[in-house]
């Protein structure tokens, strides 16, 4: 796949509003409590969700009004919880989350919290494990103590 742009916003900075969404439409993910959520922005338009990616809605309504969604085909999770559960009881159905896909996850919310920290955009070289910020790397690959290496 070909690299794709993440924005990690934090700590009380946000994206500007999108023009699409409408003036009386609250700028978050729907169901959530506070002010937050995903914004995922695309060639052909934009999804607003809760920050969990529950309850995905395209912005604005008109182009979610004429959504079709497609036939469900996978099958569906009965969440984290319930699937953890059921591989400690021995179940033989493997669970939905994978540990590649989720280490992926991972590493992008991590390097979100490096660029916070550091306040600044921050480019990820994932072969290296180094990223272009001399203070950003300190954080990525920490200096160890005497007796403390790894």
């Amino acid at each position: 796949m070909p690299p794709a742009k993440f924005t990690w916003y934090d700590g009380g900075l946000k994206p500007a509003r999108p023009e699409e969404l409408e003036e009386n439409r609250p700028f978050k993910g729907e169901g959530e409590e506070e002010d937050e959520g995903l914004l995922f922005v695309g060639d052909r338009g934009k999804i607003l969700c809760a920050f969990n990616g529950g309850h995905p809605k395209l912005i604005p309504q008109s182009k979610m009004d004429s959504y079709q969604p497609p036939p469900q085909t996978l099958p569906r999770s009965p969440g984290n919880e319930r699937e953890w559960l059921d591989a400690c009881k021995g179940s033989k159905v493997k669970p939905g989350g994978n540990f590649e896909f989720e280490g992926l996850v991972t590493e992008t919310l991590l390097l979100g919290n490096v660029a916070t920290h550091v306040g600044q955009p921050l480019n990820w070289d994932r072969s290296n494990l180094r990223v272009n910020s001399d203070v950003g790397q300190k954080y990525v690959k920490p200096e160890r103590r005497n007796g403390w290496e790894l």
